[in-house]
């Protein structure tokens, strides 16, 4: 199965800037389930700099500079993936450990699991109070393994938390959103991620998109999609897991995934340094088709 994805963000400037230095992490990565197999960039004004680099989670980042007086700017880029079928685990081979074996294993001494226990430590976006740890509780119970604790938290929070977009930003803490029990992906999966943590077990935030179907009868529309966040356990002699708590499923062909780090700081589709005043209009237009 192939998909095309465009992803296009344009910002108009109040007042005209000189400069700016930006980065963008939206070129797909590939995995166990996924190849990238082409990645188009286009920036208006072009780029007087442009290169590609891997950053230290192994995503692909896009750098620019512009070093003109410019009031737009538009970014497009546009991939072709496709999503392959995954050989089949049994899950007999990991739902029978427990969490608590799990996080015995990663904070034993030594290089095994390393890689692992970076997604422990709790981040700005990602910090537990007592509120998230007792939430935590009630999933991770005693004797209970590792995948049935967490695809329980998934699905408690599905069911405890309504999905409202525009109620949140970027920087609304998770006390709020466990107090108004409403956010959107991101939130969803770095409340996630912070029960998980507050329990000394790794998680990791997963960057992507997610394949929408318009109903019956309808043709799509361009533009209309989104981007997408969810998150992924660690499973000793398993590997990561991914789960999708603002759908209540685990991730398969119609999610893609573009990085994945800590958190959403780690990931942000675009961002960068102007040199400017004034006020900045943003638009952001995202649309996942199905070839073939």
């Amino acid at each position: 199965m192939e998909y095309q994805i465009t992803h296009i963000t344009e910002y108009e400037y109040e007042q005209p800037i000189g400069l700016c230095h930006n980065t963008a992490r939206l070129a797909l990565r590939d995995t166990t389930d996924q190849q990238c197999k082409r990645t188009t960039v286009q920036v208006s004004p072009q780029p007087d700099q442009i290169n590609e680099y891997l950053d230290f989670f192994g995503n692909k980042v896009i750098y620019f500079a512009i070093q003109r007086e410019h009031k737009n700017l538009k970014v497009t880029v546009q991939s072709i993936v496709e999503k392959k079928p995954i050989s089949g685990i049994p899950l007999n081979l990991y739902t029978d450990i427990p969490w608590t074996d799990v996080r015995l294993q990663l904070h034993e001494k030594g290089a095994a699991h390393l890689e692992a226990r970076q997604y422990i430590h709790h981040t700005d976006f990602t910090r537990p109070d007592e509120e998230i740890h007792r939430y935590a509780l009630q999933s991770f119970t005693a004797g209970r393994s590792m995948y049935d604790a967490t695809k329980d938290l998934m699905q408690r929070i599905f069911y405890d938390f309504d999905f409202t977009q525009g109620f949140t930003t970027v920087s609304t803490p998770l006390t709020e959103v466990m107090k108004t029990r409403k956010g959107v992906c991101q939130d969803f999966a770095h409340l996630a991620i912070a029960c998980i943590r507050s329990m000394g077990l790794p998680a990791r935030y997963v960057s992507g998109y997610i394949e929408t179907i318009p109903p019956k009868g309808q043709e799509k529309l361009f533009g209309v999609d989104a981007s997408h966040a969810w998150f992924s356990v660690y499973i000793p002699n398993t590997g990561w897991i991914d789960f999708d708590p603002t759908n209540n499923i685990i991730p398969g062909a119609q999610h893609i995934t573009i990085g994945w780090g800590r958190d959403y700081a780690d990931v942000t589709p675009l961002k960068g340094v102007i040199l400017a005043s004034g006020k900045h209009a943003l638009q952001v237009s995202v649309d996942v088709r199905r070839l073939g």
